[in-house]
């Protein structure tokens, strides 16, 4: 009778005598159900990876790093700002000098004298063709604030011993009671005037590097009053720096 019975559901399903001769099919769900086969399907093969969610450490690591960026390793530690890239020193000084003229502590870039540093003529004064500084360049960064190291007026641009566009735009004089000029040059904004009198410590400009090929920095000059370049003095006594 089963046979008879499993005979006509064969017929009924067209299933082949194989099956049949094997018996009733099992369920999907049963443990004796087949496996499929083991080899790869072919949307497995085809389908791309999936790229992952978010970039792993050491990549973000390696973009923080790349050219052009500046990770938080090179922020100063002596202002909060990015050093500029652009600076370059032209003295075997190292160290890191305090000053009533600026916030932090920077490095001289190129001091007061002959200097192998490109940018000036030779001087006769000056070994192998050197040229002659007039004046104490400070590197730092672009925006570090400016103070101003003594009591005195803000001068006309365009009196005796007006500054050339070497020492950028924004150059200004401070006329100190002792009868000294002190000049300020490449400063990115200035916040003082003509007329104005400036007291010891208070903030007059912001480091920049308008009119200069070497970055930002502070140039520091001092003149007799009136006076022009030639007229320069050695400025490291009004500048007082200390380390």
């Amino acid at each position: 009778m089963r046979r008879t019975v499993v005979a006509a559901l064969c017929v009924m399903l067209v299933l082949p005598p194989s099956a049949c001769a094997a018996g009733p099919p099992a369920s999907a769900h049963s443990p004796t159900a087949a496996k499929p086969s083991a080899g790869p399907t072919p949307a497995a093969t085809s389908a791309p990876a999936s790229p992952p969610t978010s970039a792993p450490a050491s990549a973000r690591s390696a973009s923080a790093s790349a050219p052009g960026r500046h990770p938080t390793s090179r922020v100063s530690p002596h202002t909060g700002l990015t050093p500029d890239p652009r600076n370059r020193f032209y003295t075997d000084d190292k160290s890191w000098y305090a000053s009533p003229w600026y916030s932090g502590r920077h490095r001289i870039m190129v001091e007061y004298g002959c200097t192998p540093a490109p940018y000036y003529d030779p001087d006769p004064r000056c070994p192998d063709r050197h040229g002659f500084h007039h004046g104490v360049d400070i590197a730092m960064p672009c925006g570090t604030p400016i103070l101003s190291g003594v009591r005195g007026r803000i001068i006309r641009p365009k009196s005796p011993g007006a500054p050339g566009p070497a020492y950028g735009s924004t150059a200004f004089r401070i006329r100190t009671p002792a009868g000294r000029d002190v000049l300020v040059g490449h400063a990115r904004r200035v916040f003082v005037r003509p007329g104005d009198v400036v007291r010891r410590g208070e903030l007059i400009a912001l480091a920049g590097s308008r009119g200069a090929p070497d970055g930002c920095h502070l140039h520091l000059e001092v003149r007799r009053r009136g006076g022009g370049v030639a007229e320069a003095v050695n400025p490291m006594r009004l500048a007082a720096l200390r380390t």
